[in-house]
């Protein structure tokens, strides 16, 4: 790791930024670039629902909303969408517009706030939960060894990658790119496919040619 990028404290979001795309985690985090479509706009009208408002508390259970995370340990902040209190133990729950997923993004993400929770309240949280809006569902997430090795590590990968200021090479994949907001200032197929320079120069010169004249 880059010796200054110890010194960065990285938003959680940053983490399931880069493990869905790293050159989209650059895009928003080191170029500051930021586009919406249909489904971040769903996603956010879905958080502030679940950030609205104050805390309650139903059928023994304290819900506290928007907390404010952070852990200098860890170099990671952020903010839970919710965070509830069950008989005092602490338990997160972070909130998406889909459904589940194939890759481990939104459980890192997850992962994350329990670990700045960790280290703000001392407890050792064991599992949280992931609602999706699609299914209208939780998904119970275990935080077991395994997912706290990954989290760390996504956070160091990404902590020295946006410390050296790079943007990551375009990878077109269809179903991860269709859906990106940034799609159209990411140009993906165009990057990582360019059109050959020599050709160009080419086709260029001969369009730009003179016929020869009657000697």
């Amino acid at each position: 790791m880059p010796p200054e990028a110890k010194d960065i404290s990285l938003p959680i979001s940053a983490l399931q930024h880069w493990l869905y795309c790293p050159r989209q985690c650059a895009l928003i985090h080191v170029e500051r670039l930021w586009a919406e479509n249909q489904l971040t706009a769903e996603g956010r009208v879905l958080h502030a629902r679940a950030d609205g408002g104050t805390s309650d508390k139903h059928k023994g259970i304290r819900s506290l909303r928007a907390v404010a995370l952070g852990s200098e340990r860890l170099g990671l902040h952020g903010v839970a969408d919710v965070v509830e209190l069950h008989k005092g133990r602490v338990y997160p729950v972070e909130y998406k517009r889909g459904r589940p997923k194939a890759h481990r993004a939104d459980e890192v993400q997850l992962c994350a706030q329990a670990l700045c929770l960790e280290d703000m309240t001392g407890q050792t949280i064991p599992e949280g939960a992931l609602f999706y809006g699609e299914t209208r569902r939780r998904v119970v997430i275990s935080f077991d060894q395994d997912l706290r090795s990954l989290t760390s590590s996504i956070a160091n990968e990404a902590r020295s990658a946006l410390a050296a200021g790079r943007l990551p090479p375009a990878h077109y994949a269809a179903g991860r790119c269709k859906a990106c907001s940034l799609l159209s200032l990411c140009r993906p197929q165009v990057l990582e496919s360019p059109p050959s320079v020599r050709g160009w120069m080419a086709r260029a010169l001969a369009s730009d040619a003179i016929p020869d004249g009657p000697e």
